[in-house]
């Protein structure tokens, strides 16, 4: 059971950038041995908030208070000496080192002779892996590992410079269900241990099982905290958006054209076993399945990102293949990758030139670009699909991870493709923006385009799918219609391979 007494109080927190007021007079208190997430769209304030207690950001106005005591966080290395540590949902760790060397990076055990002690380093990494019940070799290198048991490294690493408060940003949103449990059993361990946790998501249907507290914020203030157990989930989303959102999954019913796609017998090494399906117009086909379940790596094949061993591909009843990305784009396919930052954004680019960068020829005059039509474009996508950015220039790399997911989505909805493939299309992003991503998708299939999305969420899959292939172990293991599609079904498919 939390204390009631806080551990972190933040008062009056406010936080101003270039023509944004990003937090403005907000409250939050932690308690020892609590789970207490905190909620918002994109652009609410959370991020900022956590990069304020994590020393990252300057605090302007407001104060900050541990253990009763105010406090004046300089940078992150005095964040972690005050006992805070973030994991963030881009790890924080070097692949090429092992579990240990991580855990201790820059604080290894030396001998008398200044070297590093490599026995004592991997025992005491196994004392605290033991701790954490995590069975995990501290000699195994990290890029051995899946993405649940990298997230287990960073939970390690903190416990190893005594971490009092540690954040969460997104932790489940690369996690399968499995995986989800195992780390929510690790958090209710550190609980139990008086070790404080802020908890960030965008998937709501998750706290009920770890939170205990809620708060909210809203454009920069903070709107309410309450007791998980005293809400639900709809008054959460009206919190979050101002508003209630009736249809979670706004799913239209549009008459079923053509074949546009068909694969047959699709084989790539171990990944992919004789793989059977077709695509057609004005249809949304869901592809489910457990983490590594081929889903990916089939989406990749399509997209001429990766070469496969056999098998045939046809569009509209003609057989192609892939040489490249490039060439699929030509005939008309979009991916929207699962992975934003390496494979679906230039991160060095505006947000324009990144919507705009698919068919340039559709912002050319002559043989330059006509700035003025690529800006009216951006800011069409801009407003049509809510990224908070300051200005169109303003580089990408700098928004946050759900407004760069809408950028990446922009970009192909400026293709005009006929097919689009999305993978994990509203991983990091609110609940306000999911239902804008599904009013597309709506939209996309009334034009006749052939959609294909691929999710770890089965209520998205099952209310926004018309048809539903499962997937395990690299095979096909089970097809729905929509109104047949419950998630024991699917599941019981998934874990078939």
């Amino acid at each position: 059971m939390a204390g009631m007494d806080p551990v972190l109080q933040m008062r009056g927190i406010t936080k101003r950038f270039p023509g944004v007021l990003a937090l403005d007079d907000v409250d939050f208190d932690l308690r020892k041995g609590e789970v207490h997430a905190i909620l918002g769209e994109n652009g609410a304030g959370k991020s900022t908030l956590i990069k304020i207690l994590s020393g990252a950001y300057s605090l302007e106005d407001g104060e900050v208070y541990l253990r009763g005591n105010r406090i004046f966080i300089q940078n992150p290395k005095h964040a972690l000496e005050l006992g805070i540590s973030v994991i963030y949902q881009e790890f924080n760790l070097v692949p090429t080192l092992t579990v240990s060397e991580n855990i201790f990076l820059a604080r290894e055990p030396m001998t008398v002779g200044k070297l590093i002690d490599s026995r004592n380093l991997t025992s005491n990494a196994q004392a605290i892996l033991d701790d954490l019940r995590i069975e995990l070799n501290p000699e195994t290198r990290v890029d051995e590992l899946g993405v649940a048991m990298q997230q287990m490294v960073e939970v390690a690493k903190a416990l190893s410079m005594d971490a009092e408060i540690i954040v969460m940003d997104e932790p489940t949103a690369s996690l399968g269900e499995s995986e989800i449990v195992e780390l929510f059993a690790t958090i209710r361990h550190l609980k139990e241990k008086g070790v404080s946790i802020i908890y960030i998501s965008h998937r709501l249907q998750e706290l009920p099982s770890i939170a205990d507290r809620v708060t909210v914020l809203r454009d920069g203030k903070k709107i309410a905290t309450c007791e998980v157990a005293e809400t639900d989930l709809n008054e959460l989303i009206r919190l979050m958006v101002g508003r209630r959102l009736s249809e979670q999954f706004p799913k239209v019913a549009v008459p079923i054209g053509p074949e546009v796609l068909r694969v047959e017998g699709l084989t790539w090494g171990k990944k992919l076993k004789d793989i059977s399906f077709s695509l057609y117009r004005g249809e949304v086909l869901g592809f489910a399945g457990l983490v590594g379940s081929g889903r990916t790596e089939l989406m990749r094949c399509l997209f001429g990102a990766q070469e496969y061993d056999k098998g045939k591909i046809y569009l509209d009843g003609s057989q192609v293949r892939f040489k490249s990305p490039r060439d699929a784009v030509k005939a008309g396919i979009g991916l929207i990758t699962e992975d934003r930052k390496k494979q679906g954004l230039f991160l060095g680019l505006s947000v324009t030139e990144n919507i705009t960068i698919t068919d340039l020829d559709q912002v050319v005059s002559g043989v330059f670009i006509d700035y003025s039509r690529e800006k009216a474009v951006g800011l069409d996508y801009v407003q049509s699909l809510r990224i908070k950015t300051p200005a169109l220039e303003h580089l990408v790399r700098y928004l946050s991870g759900g407004n760069q997911q809408k950028v990446a989505l922009a970009k192909w909805l400026f293709s005009n493709a006929r097919i689009l493939i999305f993978d994990e299309p509203t991983r990091g992003i609110d609940v306000g923006a999911k239902i804008e991503v599904y009013n597309l998708m709506n939209e996309l299939v009334e034009a006749g385009v052939g959609v294909i999305m691929v999710s770890s969420e089965l209520p998205e899959i099952i209310g926004m799918s018309d048809r539903i292939l499962v997937m395990g172990n690299g095979r096909l293991t089970g097809e729905f219609l929509r109104s047949d599609a419950t998630q024991d079904k699917i599941v019981e498919c998934a874990t078939k391979g």
